[in-house]
Order: C-alpha cells, then structure tokens, then sequence
C-alpha cells in the first residue's frame, strides 16, 4: 500500500483540529477538497478515522492509533529532506527538561559548552516541573530530564548541583533586617512554601525538622512556579521558603538569606532512560561538566557537578 505523507498530514490536522472545516482553512484548501482527501485516505487503510459529530469530528481508536504512526512518519519525512539538503552533520534532538529556578548563568555556559563538545546535538527544551518532567521521560516524551527529586533507581541519574536554601523577607518585617536567618526565627511566622508535590524531599526535611525543634510557622502551602508574589500575598505571608535565584526572580522587592540551624539545599539531578542513544548519554556528561558557580560570595551556597553516576540502573 502506498502511503501519500500529503494525506497524513492532512489527517494530523484534523486530529488535532477537531474539525474537517477548521482544518481546511489552517490548511488553505477547500472543505471539499479536503473531505475527499481524507475519505481516500481512509479507504487506502481500510478504516474510519474519525466519527463525523454535529460540532466537528472526533477520531475513532483507528484514528487514535494512525495518530502518532502518522506523525512520527512526518517527521523522518521531513528530516529526510534537511539530510539532503544539508551541507554539514545531521542533528540528532535531545529533549530537555528544565525544572523551575534553572539558574540563566549556569545554563547559558552549559548551552555553549554543547555546541562545542556535542555539535551534532539539537536540544530541544520543555520547562516543566520535577513529577511532569519524570512522567514524560517515562512516557518518552522526554530524552532527558532535569529535576529537584532522587529519579527513581531504575533511571540513569547524576546529581548536578545543589543550591543553599533561604528566606525571601517581605520589605519592612523585622526579619529582613538579619544576615542569616535560624529555622527557630520563623516560630509564628507566615511562610510560602513549595506544596509537597513539587519539592517531595526538602518539603519532608524541612516541616520536620521545625517539628523536631518545637518550632511552628504558619506555613503557607502553594503550588507556584512564576506567581511567587501573588501568592504571598494571597496568604498574606512575611517570608518565602526559595533558592536565591528564584528569590531574586520571582521576589526582587525581598531580601533574601541562607537559612542555618539546619542547612538545607534543593538538589538538581539529571537523569534519562538506562536504554538510550549514545548521544543522549553524551549530553548528559556535557551537562555534568559545567560547575555550578553560585552568586552569594561569603557562603556556601552550592557543591560542585558529580561528574560519576550516583545510581545505576537496576539490572
């Protein structure tokens, strides 16, 4: 049977349309025109892709599966056509995650550091949180993921960095005139938090250990990424538990300082499937690589990349 990618195409816009009408006008061609096209197509398969409805269309389980088979030949169609007419190597893509707080600086060096060493490398990044991006690398959505949670032991993981944990003070409380704040400072205190879901490990240590000192803030549980201030204020909160860059991203009104007595640091692992492309691999290392400098002189306030695997895939 011979497969005409035109058709395909056409299909995949009225999967993703929802509509044979809307689909024809995203394609410049005429509703007819259109309708006849798919009506081929589906005879050349010998199926229905899709149940025709008063308000559009919706894809039958043929239609479902035909969906990724349909884009997946689409897009060899189309790097088939970039490899001919290409001069230099072929690119392979590596898709990235990048998890909330991604320090610009480190990621600008990591970024330069690939053209050189893994040239044939075309990332292509995906922000998302730490439970998104493990669930996408499980699904194969994603090639590689950057998180603030251990990866599960059947992943390939290294830990790239940590970064110190500190409070971001609202202007005018007494809090924001200290150089270092104590978790005791924070008894009857309103704090932002990351929820649970987001931060699992910090999230566990740090409630515990207020509980173990005897301290009791008023934590302020909220799952944000970019509206750190509208929540705060939607919890009327004097403090905020974050990195300093995201303090200085999301709160640059606020003063920030490192937390002590305890420490605590937010970890960034990478991590990709233990059966991959070597140059997935190869990215990784590229990523292990580059140190993290931190931007608080006087304080320690990263490690350095763990440049060896810290879990092996399970066998």
């Amino acid at each position: 049977m011979a497969m005409d990618l035109r058709q395909l195409h056409y299909f995949t816009v009225i999967f993703e349309q929802r509509s044979v009408s809307r689909a024809a006008e995203h394609l410049c061609i005429s509703q007819p025109a259109l309708t006849r096209q798919l009506r081929q197509l589906e005879r050349s398969l010998d199926a229905v892709l899709f149940e025709r409805l008063p308000q559009g269309v919706s894809p039958t389980a043929a239609g479902q599966a035909l969906y990724g088979h349909a884009r997946l030949l689409l897009r060899l169609a189309d790097t088939t056509r970039e490899v001919v007419h290409s001069a230099g190597p072929v690119r392979e893509s590596v898709r990235t995650g990048l998890p909330p707080g991604t320090p610009t600086p480190w990621l600008t060096q990591v970024l330069t550091s690939l053209r050189e060493t893994v040239p044939e490398a075309e990332l292509v990044l995906t922000d998302a949180n730490s439970t998104g991006q493990l669930r996408m690398l499980r699904e194969g959505h994603l090639d590689l993921a950057l998180v603030h949670q251990r990866p599960p032991a059947q992943l390939t993981a290294r830990l790239l960095y940590e970064q110190r944990i500190g409070l971001a003070v609202r202007p005018g409380h007494s809090l924001a005139a200290r150089t270092v704040c104590r978790l005791e400072d924070l008894d009857d205190v309103r704090v932002l938090v990351h929820s649970r879901e987001q931060v699992t490990e910090e999230h566990d240590q740090i409630l515990g250990a207020a509980a173990a000192c005897g301290v009791q803030p008023q934590w302020i549980f909220a799952w944000f990424t970019e509206n750190a201030l509208a929540c705060a204020t939607a919890g009327d909160a004097a403090a905020a538990l974050l990195t300093r860059p995201s303090a200085h991203r999301l709160l640059p009104d606020w003063t920030w300082h490192p937390l002590a007595e305890p420490e605590f640091r937010l970890p960034t692992w990478i991590a990709h499937q233990p059966q991959t492309r070597a140059i997935i691999a190869r990215v990784a290392a590229a990523f292990a690589a580059i140190p993290f400098q931190h931007d608080d002189p006087g304080s320690d306030n990263s490690s350095g990349p763990v440049r060896q695997p810290v879990q092996q895939p399970v066998q």
